[in-house]
């Protein structure tokens, strides 16, 4: 099994006549597996620092990225761990992150490419990918947005930045605009306002590249890619470019939608993309009672996630709020933060970082 290296602890502070032992700790914390990648901290390179001082152990973890849903479960393992060694008095635990890179991604800087797709429009794919983008940013990640809906571009108005123009650098690159904590560039920014673009396949594929390679990205954990829906050439060109570091699927729960999402599944896994999960959008409506009404039928995400072995990442409810902040230009994480659907959209880039996380693991060499 491939593991990140260990890295060196950072400063260990102990006093003289203490029981306590930086290795004792360290041999305790050896018996605390990451949740999802189910290896010890140590040998994931996670313990930043161990400072002891009589029988007060303080212990920092660099977590895999700062959206870590497990957080909790962490915190709670490293205590218990720690607390069965003699001496302990108290225990404190913070955190730092320290997103891990794919292995290459051909962009400098950009530690992870995510593709957002989906079978077929209609089905709120960038409006998923505009949340994620934000709840991403939220958690203290560097967040890009790359707008490849060439076609029905949409992410400049759901920004805030509609009708603003991208400028470039003396050498020619492109600086992107940013807003909400991310970074975006979309081809509603380049061309005139209500230009309807009939490019084919060599101009998209020149365009595409441009975005993404002559674009001045700085240090990015993630950059958030919204592809067109369906199965064509931005799919196959992205493919081409760059290495992804994986794909998200972006369906609702009939059996229509269920359809066409599963030819673009098919087409991620022709191309070599790996696919870190299933998002369904417009689950469900929450009645005033308290129960749902699963509109647009139940249970297909998590059929198919279970069917094809990938996460479930989330359920995200069907609401006026999250149309209307989309139409106003500020996504509903965070124009609505409390909200069922933020709430359900923010735990599902939760679980899209850890799959990251999980995914960068697996593809890491043999060592």
């Amino acid at each position: 099994m491939p593991v990140w290296p260990e890295v060196a602890i950072l400063s260990v502070i102990m006093s003289n006549d203490s029981l306590l032992t930086e290795n004792a700790v360290i041999d305790a914390l050896r018996t605390v597996n990451d949740p999802e990648l189910h290896q010890d901290l140590v040998s994931l390179g996670m313990v930043n620092q161990v400072a002891i001082d009589g029988g007060k152990v303080a212990i920092k973890i660099d977590l895999t990225t700062p959206a870590c849903p497990l957080k909790g479960q962490i915190e709670s393992d490293v205590k218990a761990a720690v607390d069965k060694l003699p001496g302990v008095e108290s225990i404190e635990v913070s955190f730092g992150s320290q997103v891990r890179a794919a292995q290459q991604t051909d962009l400098p800087g950009v530690k992870n490419i995510i593709a957002v797709a989906s079978g077929k429009g209609g089905v709120g794919k960038s409006t998923v990918a505009a949340n994620l983008a934000a709840s991403l940013a939220l958690e203290g990640a560097s967040v890009g947005l790359l707008d490849a809906d060439i076609y029905g571009p949409s992410q400049a108005k759901m920004f805030a930045v509609e009708g603003k123009r991208l400028m470039a650098d003396n050498d020619k690159n492109i600086i992107p605009l940013k807003n909400y904590g991310v970074k975006l560039i979309s081809i509603a920014n380049l061309v005139e306002d209500g230009q309807a673009l009939t490019w084919r396949g060599p101009i998209l594929h020149g365009t595409l590249s441009q975005m993404l390679k002559q674009t001045v990205w700085g240090e990015l954990d993630y950059l958030i890619i919204d592809l067109p829906p369906g199965t064509g050439d931005v799919q196959l060109s992205l493919s081409q470019l760059v290495p992804v570091t994986g794909a998200i699927m972006v369906t609702t729960p009939q059996d229509v939608a269920l359809l066409d999402v599963r030819r673009a599944y098919t087409m991620m896994r022709k191309t070599h993309i790996p696919v870190l999960g299933v998002i369904e959008n417009m689950s469900y409506y929450q009645l005033p009672d308290g129960s749902r009404d699963y509109i647009f039928g139940e249970g297909g995400a998590s059929t198919l996630a279970e069917q094809e072995k990938i996460a479930l990442l989330g359920e995200i409810p069907v609401t006026r709020h999250v149309r209307e902040s989309g139409d106003r230009g500020k996504p509903v994480v965070v124009a609505d933060p409390e909200s069922a659907e933020a709430q359900a959209l923010r735990s599902a880039a939760r679980v899209l970082a850890g799959q990251v996380s999980i995914q960068n693991l697996m593809t890491l060499p043999v060592v």
